[in-house]
C-alpha cells in the first residue's frame, strides 16, 4: 500500500524547483480529501427534511370562440414525395382550382413560364424543385361527414424531392400540421418516399396519401397501398376507386359518401357528382369499401364494435373515423387521381379539409429555457391572447433583404411590434409582415397563432424562437443530417467581396451547405448532400453574385474512428526563459456507439478527484479533445466515435495554463490515438435505380462491379427496380454509365445510409495519398 503511494506521488513530480515536495503534496491532497468529506457530510444531513421543488406553473390560456372558429378551419400542409411523382404539378393544380392562380403552366412547359412554385430560374430550366415554397389558399370543401359545403384557409408548402435538398422537407415538416404523401401509381414507394416518411414520423406529422398518374400505363394503386402497408408500416386504405384505367381515366368513386365524381369543363374546373356509380367499377367499390372499414377496425375501436356486430358504419361514422385514425397517426387515407389530367384533385382538397387536423389539435411543446435541459416540455395553446411564440425555420435573400419565414405557435404577431431572440435576448422591430405565394408577397398588419408568414428585416438563423419577451420559451430545434460529399472551390480570376458574400448567404439558408478553409492547402472547401446540391450552389453565385468558380474533383466525407481502448500517460512541458508550459494527463480513450438522445457520437468525460487538474483547465482539456477530433493522423479526416475519459493529471503553480492543458491534451491524443488501432469509415449509399426490365442483368452486373449490396429488387410488367448498398466513393460517373447501359431509359437516386468501415487496401491508399500530401505542403 505504501510502495503504491510512493509511486503514485513520484509519478506526479518532476525534477523542477518550483514543484511542491512530495510530502508537501501529500499533504494538500490529504486537506483537500478530508474538506471534501466534511462538506459531503454537511450537504448529506439536511437532504433528508428537503422536499422536491414542486414543478413550475404556467398560465393558462383558454380558446375563444373567434381562436377555435378560425383554427377549425386553418390547415397547414406539405406536399412532399420521391422525385418526380408530381408535387409540383399537383400543387399547381391546388393554386387553379382554389383561383389563386388564373392558368396552369407546367413544370417543363412549352411556354417557359414554368410552374408558380418553381420560381427560381435554375428550377425552371432543370424541371426540379430546390427551394421550398410557400403558399396559401381558400377552398369551399365538401364535407364527408354531412355533406355540406365549409369554407377553409389552407397554407401549402411545396417541397423538393431530391435527396440532395432533404434540409427543405425537414423544415417544412417541422412546422406544418398535415401533409399529402404523393406517390406514383407505377413506381410506387420509392426511396426518397421512405426517407419522406422517416421525417413525417420524426415530427408526429399525419399523412393523407394520394397516388398521382393514375393515367399512365401499367398504373397500379392497389400494389401501391400494399407497399405503404408493408414498407412505411402504416395501416393504409383507398377512399376511392378510378372509374377507367390509365388512358381511359374519367373520374373517382367516392367510397366514404357512395358517390362518382367526374371532372369536366376547361382544366377540370368543374366537378360533376352522381350517386350512380358505373357498372364496370360497382364490384371492385364494394369490395374497396370493405377493405376500408376492415382497415379501419384494426385502428379504431368504434369501427372495431360495429364490424364485430356485423353492422354497416354511416357515412359520419365512417368519415370520423378516418379522421381519428389520421389525426392520431394510425391510418393514412389513400387517395387517387391524375394532376396532369386534371382528374379528382378537388376530392383531395375536400379530403385535406375533412381528414387532417388543425393547428389546435397538433400538439405542440417548447423548452423553458430558465429550466434545466431535462425539465419536462411546456405545451403551447394556439390561443391568440397567449404570449407570442413563434419559429423561424426558413431564411431567403430577397430583395428587400433578409426574408424569414415563420410559424406562429401561440399568440398574435403584428406589424411594428417589438419581440424577442430567445437564443440572444436581442429585441427587435418587426417592420414588414407579408404572406408569401412562391416568389411574391402580400402584406398584412397582423397574423395570429397557427398561420405560417414571413417578416424582412430580422437578422438570424433557421430554427431560432422568437417571443414578446414576457416567457423564456424556446422550441426545439429540426433534424439537421451531416454532408456527405465535399469540393474544393476556387473563383475564376482576382477573389472579390462577392465570393465569401454568396458563401455566406447560402451557409445561412441551408444548414446542410458547411464551408471550411482547409489548413494544410489553404482551399475553400464546400460540403452538402450530394453532388446536385453543390452543383446548383456553384451556379447559383454565377448567376446570383456574377462569380464563376472552378471545382476540384468531388471528395468523398470520410471518417476516421479507433476499435479498442487505449491509455494514455502524457506530459506536455516546454522550458524558454520566463514562465514556460506544463502540463499533465492521464486517462483512456475508448469506441462510443451514437447516443439515440443527444445524438452525438463523441464525449469528454472528466473524472479527475482530488483537484490534481484544477477545475478551471478542464474546459480546455475538452477543447483540446475536440480540436483533436478534427483531423486524424490515417487520412488527415474528421474523427468520430471517440470518448476520452480524463482520470487524473497534475498542473504547476506557475507553469500551467490553459494553453497548456489544451495542447497536453492534443498531444496525447494524437499519441495514443495509434494505439487504440484507428480505421477509416466510408459513407454508404442507398441506391435506388429504375430502368426497363431488359436491362435488369447489366444494371446489377454494374451495382456489383460498384463492390455494390443488393438488399431488394422487384420486377414489374417492363420495368424493374433495384435497391443496393453502395460506397460513395464508388458512385462517381454511375449517372453516365447507367445511361450507356440501358440505353438512357434507365435513372437513380441515392441517399446517405451510415458510414462503414474501408477494405484494406482503400485504406493503404487513402494513407499514402494523405502522407504524401503532407510531404509536398512541408516542402
Amino acid at each position: 500500500m505504501l510502495g503504491s503511494a510512493v509511486f503514485q506521488a513520484c509519478l506526479r513530480t518532476r525534477p523542477n524547483p518550483r514543484l511542491p515536495s512530495v510530502s508537501a503534496l501529500s499533504s494538500r491532497l490529504w486537506s483537500l480529501s478530508a474538506r471534501r468529506n466534511a462538506a459531503t457530510a454537511a450537504a448529506v444531513k439536511p437532504a433528508e427534511d428537503e422536499e422536491e421543488p414542486a414543478p413550475k406553473e404556467y398560465p393558462k390560456y383558454e380558446l375563444t370562440d373567434d381562436d377555435l372558429k378560425r383554427l377549425r378551419f386553418q390547415r397547414n400542409i406539405g406536399v412532399s414525395a420521391h422525385i418526380d411523382s408530381g408535387k409540383t404539378t399537383l400543387t399547381e393544380r391546388i393554386l387553379y382550382y382554389t383561383g389563386r392562380i388564373s392558368a396552369i403552366h407546367e413544370v417543363r412547359g412549352r411556354d417557359n413560364v414554368g410552374a408558380k412554385m418553381d420560381s427560381m430560374e435554375l428550377e425552371r430550366e432543370k424541371g426540379i424543385t430546390i427551394q421550398s415554397a410557400a403558399t396559401f389558399c381558400d377552398w369551399e370543401a365538401t364535407m364527408p361527414a354531412t355533406g355540406e359545403k365549409e369554407k377553409y384557409a389552407i397554407n401549402i408548402i411545396d417541397t423538393p424531392g431530391h435527396v440532395d435538398f432533404t434540409i427543405e422537407v425537414e423544415r417544412a415538416l417541422r412546422v406544418l400540421d398535415g401533409a399529402i404523401l404523393v406517390l406514383c401509381a407505377v413506381a410506387g414507394v420509392q426511396s426518397q418516399t421512405t426517407t419522406v416518411d422517416r421525417q413525417m414520423r420524426r415530427y408526429n406529422v399525419p399523412r393523407i396519401s394520394f397516388i398521382n398518374k393514375m393515367d399512365r400505363p401499367g398504373a397500379n394503386p392497389w400494389r401501391v397501398i400494399n407497399q405503404i402497408r408493408q414498407k412505411l408500416k402504416i395501416a393504409a386504405a383507398a377512399v376511392q376507386v378510378p372509374i377507367g384505367v390509365e388512358d381511359d381515366l374519367r373520374g373517382v368513386v367516392d367510397l366514404v359518401r357512395w358517390k362518382a365524381i367526374y371532372n369536366q369543363g376547361e382544366k377540370g374546373n368543374q366537378v360533376v357528382e352522381s350517386d350512380e356509380i358505373p357498372a364496370e367499377a360497382l364490384e371492385l367499390a364494394k369490395e374497396k369499401r370493405r377493405e376500408l372499414i376492415e382497415q379501419l377496425a384494426e385502428v379504431d375501436d368504434e369501427i372495431g364494435e360495429l364490424l364485430i356486430m356485423d353492422e354497416d358504419p354511416t357515412t359520419p361514422q365512417l368519415a370520423n373515423a378516418i379522421r381519428r385514425a389520421t389525426t392520431g397517426l394510425k391510418f393514412s387515407p389513400v387517395f387517387l387521381g391524375s394532376a396532369i389530367k386534371n382528374t379528382a384533385v378537388q376530392p383531395l382538397l375536400d379530403g385535406v379539409c375533412a381528414y387532417l387536423p388543425q393547428p389546435a389539435e397538433h400538439k405542440v411543446t417548447a423548452h423553458d429555457t430558465s429550466l434545466p435541459v431535462s425539465a419536462p416540455p411546456v405545451e403551447l395553446t394556439p390561443a391568440s391572447a397567449a404570449p407570442l411564440v413563434a419559429l423561424a425555420f426558413k431564411l431567403e435573400e430577397g430583395r428587400f433583404g433578409q426574408l424569414t419565414y415563420m410559424r406562429v405557435y401561440q399568440g398574435t404577431m403584428r406589424k411594428g411590434q417589438f419581440i424577442y431572440h430567445a437564443r440572444t435576448g436581442k429585441k427587435v422591430k418587426v417592420p414588414r409582415l407579408v404572406r408569401m405565394h412562391s416568389n411574391e408577397m402580400e402584406d398584412i398588419q397582423e397574423i395570429g397563432p397557427g398561420e405560417i408568414c414571413a417578416i424582412f428585416g430580422i437578422d438570424c438563423a433557421s430554427g431560432d424562437t422568437f417571443t414578446d419577451g414576457s416567457t423564456t420559451f424556446s422550441m426545439t430545434n429540426m433534424f439537421v443530417p451531416e454532408p456527405v460529399i465535399s469540393l474544393a472551390l476556387k473563383p475564376v480570376g482576382q477573389e472579390t467581396p462577392n465570393f465569401s458574400r454568396a458563401l455566406n448567404r447560402f451557409q445561412k439558408e441551408d444548414p446542410t451547405f458547411r464551408v471550411h478553409i482547409d489548413r494544410e492547402s489553404k482551399e475553400t472547401i464546400i460540403s452538402g448532400m450530394g453532388e446536385l446540391h453543390l452543383e446548383i450552389y456553384v451556379e447559383r453565385m454565377k448567376r446570383e453574385y456574377n462569380v464563376e468558380c472552378t471545382t476540384g474533383k468531388p471528395r468523398v466525407a470520410f471518417r476516421e474512428t479507433i476499435t479498442q481502448r487505449a491509455d494514455f500517460f502524457y506530459t506536455h512541458k516546454k522550458q524558454s526563459g520566463g514562465a514556460g508550459q506544463y502540463a499533465r494527463v492521464i486517462g483512456f480513450v475508448e469506441p462510443m456507439e451514437m447516443n439515440e438522445e443527444t445524438g452525438k457520437d463523441t464525449e469528454f468525460v472528466n473524472q479527475v478527484m482530488g483537484g490534481n487538474i484544477p477545475s478551471n483547465y478542464i474546459p480546455a482539456c475538452e477543447k483540446g479533445f475536440y480540436e483533436a477530433l478534427e483531423k486524424g493522423s490515417l487520412s488527415g479526416n474528421p474523427v468520430s466515435g471517440v470518448r476520452l475519459v480524463l482520470n487524473d493529471g497534475l498542473a504547476h503553480s506557475v507553469d500551467s495554463s490553459e494553453l497548456a492543458f489544451r495542447l497536453a491534451t492534443i498531444g496525447a491524443f494524437r499519441e495514443v490515438y495509434g494505439a487504440a488501432r484507428p480505421i477509416i469509415l466510408e459513407p454508404i449509399m442507398t441506391v435506388e435505380v429504375v430502368a426497363p426490365s431488359e436491362f435488369q442483368s447489366a444494371v446489377i452486373g454494374g451495382l456489383n462491379q460498384r463492390r455494390g449490396t443488393i438488399v431488394d429488387s422487384e420486377v414489374r410488367e417492363d420495368e424493374f427496380t433495384a435497391v443496393a448498398e453502395v460506397a460513395l466513393n464508388d458512385m462517381f460517373g454511375y449517372s453516365n454509365h447507367l445511361r450507356g447501359i440501358t440505353q438512357g431509359k434507365g435513372e437513380f437516386s441515392m441517399e446517405y445510409k451510415t458510414h462503414q468501415p474501408v477494405l484494406p487496401q482503400v485504406q493503404a491508399e487513402l494513407e499514402t495519398a494523405y502522407k504524401k500530401s503532407i510531404g509536398q505542403i512541408k516542402k
